[in-house]
């Protein structure tokens, strides 16, 4: 992700209007700016399309390498970025810090992109983006976990959204796809929602876009370690690898990582989890009408219904948890 109102070329300042976070036990409430409606309006489009991106990268390209090799270069490229704007002293962090952002690192982009990856190997990316708007409801359960009670509006809607993640998974039961990749995608969920809690109660960079940095290159070095344990290099050739997965990768590193996943992490640390949340609800629109348009995703009774349960469970979390 990038500065959430301009690209990253031009700018990597944090905007003016907004103070640097400082994790606390109980974090102050936080206003929303128009910076922040821009960094979500990124997330809510971008990511939407990036389920696309990675079904046609994982056509020729191994899970895990793949992803791993996209994260390491856009790390790479917002580090140069914010060393040639701010200077390389906009990169420097403490032990703690620099732990606490590899650790979000490989919770994000290992446990939850990393996983998403391996599964659209074998689930429509339709099916997967639906999948993964149940992450508010783990979210609210999250902060349950650690003390924070729930509205009675997010009880609701996490049940609601549970519900329709029951239904979502009838076409794995079916037998129309693997029921581990749904499994894949579920785990993938609850690892996303546990490191977008964490990164709002550890100690975190106070630049923002250097903890992007930090995430991206530790998670996706990660993300590469375990695919060469998995042994994904052996048989692989580039020279195998269509145009259009070539293209798709570089879409995922420019905008899926460097922009997108930028305003992510940006946001984490400027916005209240719940409205960041919002995302899950937008992204399956966009990833469903886009496989179905561009790779023919079929659009099943179970994928319909059940994706319109999680979207309605999710929005009632939202519209409850915001306050809070």
């Amino acid at each position: 992700m990038t500065s959430p109102a301009v690209d990253p070329a031009t700018e990597v300042q944090p905007p003016s209007d907004v103070t640097p976070s400082t994790p606390a036990d109980t974090p102050a409430p936080r206003r929303i700016t128009g910076a922040i409606w821009a960094a979500l309006g990124i997330v809510y489009v971008v990511w939407g399309s990036t389920y696309l991106g990675i079904r046609v990268v994982v056509e020729t390209m191994p899970p895990f390498l793949s992803a791993g090799s996209r994260f390491v270069t856009a790390g790479l490229l917002l580090a140069g970025i914010i060393a040639w704007r701010q200077g390389p002293a906009a990169l420097k962090v403490d032990r703690r810090q620099f732990a606490s952002a590899a650790l979000v690192g490989v919770l994000l982009l290992l446990g939850g992109n990393g996983l998403v990856v391996l599964a659209e190997t074998s689930v429509p990316s339709g099916l997967a983006a639906l999948l993964i708007a149940v992450v508010p409801a783990w979210v609210v359960l999250v902060k349950a976990c650690f003390g924070e009670r729930p509205t009675l509006g997010g009880v609701v809607g996490v049940l609601l959204g549970l519900a329709g993640l029951a239904v979502l998974t009838l076409p794995g039961l079916a037998g129309d796809v693997r029921i581990s990749g749904v499994v894949l995608v579920v785990v993938a969920t609850l690892l996303w929602s546990v490191g977008s809690f964490s990164s709002s109660r550890i100690p975190m960079p106070a630049n923002p876009f250097a903890a992007s940095a930090y995430e991206m290159i530790v998670g996706g070095l990660a993300c590469a370690a375990l695919g060469l344990i998995r042994g994904e290099q052996h048989g692989l050739d580039l020279d195998a690898v269509s145009t259009r997965s070539w293209v798709a990768w570089a879409y995922l590193v420019v905008f899926g990582s460097l922009i997108a996943f930028t305003a992510y992490a940006w946001l984490l640390q400027r916005a209240p989890l719940s409205l960041v949340a919002t995302y899950a609800y937008v992204n399956p629109v966009v990833a469903v009408l886009l496989g179905a348009v561009v790779l023919g995703e079929a659009l099943s009774l179970p994928i319909v219904v059940g994706g319109a349960i999680v979207v309605g469970g999710v929005c009632l979390i939202v519209s409850t948890e915001r306050r809070g």
